[in-house]
Formats: structure tokens, C-alpha cells, sequence
């Protein structure tokens, strides 16, 4: 008696025999890249204090809020690219506390950083970076009294150096990362109204006013900085620390500062990246 295999029983066996050859297919031809991402999601809740002289010569005092996206992209070489995504409300009052200002924005960072060298400190290693990029502003404020000019609009573009200082140890047992980055604008664009000029007179009538500047350090003295520590906890690593974010203007007459003091606490995720090759 011959023995045949049933059509339904050949096909299982083809594509079991099928599936083993691709997973070991696939298993022989995974290249390990060396591409490494950390991205940390964070919530930074703290003070701000508020200058917009072509909406009032006082100072607000208030409360932001923000969300931050921040990414580091390693390939296994010195040089390593970063993006930082920020977006921010804040409420505040005027001394007087009769009156409200509501600001918003949102700031993109995408830097290059060059690693200067890793030295073995006490317990630890340090890791110093430095480099650039681009640093890029939108947003608003709106002065909830004012009926003449009740807003006023921010937009800039920056190029901007940073710095990075990141020391490795470990505190009883447990790995930690504490890590301080720096950046400075170093020169850029931005739009202002100038003194006196309303809105209606720049996109209503057209009447340009020297509203696009170049900016350099000395009419935008601004600093941003962030100072955390990363720990793992339950198979989570957390991320706290301060937030400063310092932004100062001066242009056609006008006066603007944004000060934030901002504790931030987030979820740190480290990704590896394979390639799978053809």
C-alpha cells in the first residue's frame, strides 16, 4: 500500500517547513546597529514670571505647566543628535491681582552633540558633550484687561550651542545618572511689533515696521538649563529634577522675559535599534 500525504496535511507541512527557514533566515541575517535612543517624557510644573511691555509695563507672577519630549539618538560614535520637544501653558496676575495674562508655546530643539571624552571620577564616569543646533519658538500671551492691543504673538529661530555634563555611579548598588545641559542662543531671527504699532497695521495694511530682526546675545540674553537625576525604581527608571528656562528680549523699543522655575518629573525609555537585512 503507497503512502500519500493528503493535500490539507502537504500544505501544513510546507508552511511549518517554510516558517523554520524564515525565523532562521531572519536570526542569521539581524545586523545590530549600535543605534541607541533614550527618550524621556516628563511634566514640569512650577513658577513663572512674565514681562511683555507692548501689553503692560508689569510684571506678571504665575504658575506654567509643561510637557517635555526629550530624545537622545546614539550610533555608536562620538557624534550623537538630540530632539526636545516643549509645550507650555502658564497663568499669572499682576501685583495688584486685578487683572490675568495667559501665555502658551511651544519650542522644538534639534541639536548635534560631540562627545569630548568619558573620565573615570570616584565612583563614577563623565561624560562631557558638546555641540548645536537649531532652537525654534511659537506662542502667545494674552492680557485678559487690555481692549486696544489685547495679544501678542512669538515666533523665533535660533541657533543655539549646548553643552552636556552626564556622570554615571552608583548609590548603594543602584545605577543612577545625574545630567546637566546648557544651551544659549548665539544668533537667530524673531518676529516684534515695533513700539506703538498694532496688528491691524502689519497684516491688515501691510505697513512693515521692521518687524523681522536678527537677534545676537545681547538683544536676546537667554539661557535654558535643566539639571536631573535618572534612577531605576521596579523596573522603571525615573527621571526628577529642576528646569530653568530664562528667554529675555529687547527689540524695537520693547521689552519681554518669560522666567520658569519648573520641577520636572518623568519615565525614562531606552530603545535598541536592529536591522533586519535582506
Amino acid at each position: 500500500m503507497s503512502h500519500r500525504l493528503s493535500l490539507p496535511n502537504g500544505l501544513l507541512l510546507a508552511a511549518c517547513l517554510l516558517l523554520t527557514a524564515m525565523t532562521a533566515g531572519h536570526a542569521q541575517d539581524t545586523l545590530r546597529t549600535g543605534k541607541v535612543i533614550t527618550n524621556a517624557q516628563a511634566i514640569g510644573i512650577g513658577t513663572v514670571n512674565i514681562l511683555d511691555t507692548y501689553l503692560s509695563p508689569e510684571e506678571y507672577r504665575g504658575t506654567e505647566l509643561r510637557y517635555i519630549s526629550h530624545s537622545v539618538r546614539d550610533n555608536g560614535s562620538r557624534l550623537s543628535r538630540e530632539l526636545v520637544h516643549q509645550a507650555h501653558l502658564a497663568l499669572a496676575h499682576n501685583r495688584a491681582d486685578n487683572n490675568n495674562e495667559i501665555g502658551g508655546a511651544y519650542n522644538f530643539q534639534y541639536n548635534w552633540q560631540y562627545a569630548l571624552g568619558e573620565w573615570a571620577i570616584g565612583r563614577g564616569e563623565l561624560l562631557l558633550k558638546a555641540g548645536g543646533g537649531i532652537d525654534a519658538n511659537l506662542g502667545f500671551l494674552y492680557n485678559t484687561r487690555n481692549s486696544n492691543n489685547p495679544a501678542q504673538a512669538y515666533a523665533q529661530l535660533n541657533i543655539a550651542p549646548t553643552v552636556v555634563a552626564a556622570y554615571r555611579f552608583r548609590l548603594r548598588h543602584y545605577p543612577m545618572l545625574l545630567r546637566y545641559e546648557a544651551q544659549a542662543p548665539l544668533m537667530g531671527i524673531m518676529f516684534s511689533p515695533n513700539y506703538g504699532q498694532s496688528y491691524y497695521e502689519i497684516f491688515s495694511k501691510g505697513n512693515y515696521d521692521h518687524n523681522v530682526i536678527l537677534t545676537t546675545p545681547f538683544s536676546t540674553p537667554s539661557l535654558r538649563q535643566m539639571l536631573t537625576v535618572d534612577f531605576t525604581l521596579h523596573h522603571t527608571t525615573l527621571r526628577i529634577g529642576y528646569l530653568g528656562d530664562y528667554q529675555q528680549a529687547k527689540a524695537n523699543g520693547l521689552r519681554q522675559h518669560a522666567w520658569s522655575h519648573l520641577l520636572v518629573v518623568g519615565i525614562v525609555r531606552k530603545f535598541s535599534i536592529n536591522k533586519i537585512l535582506p
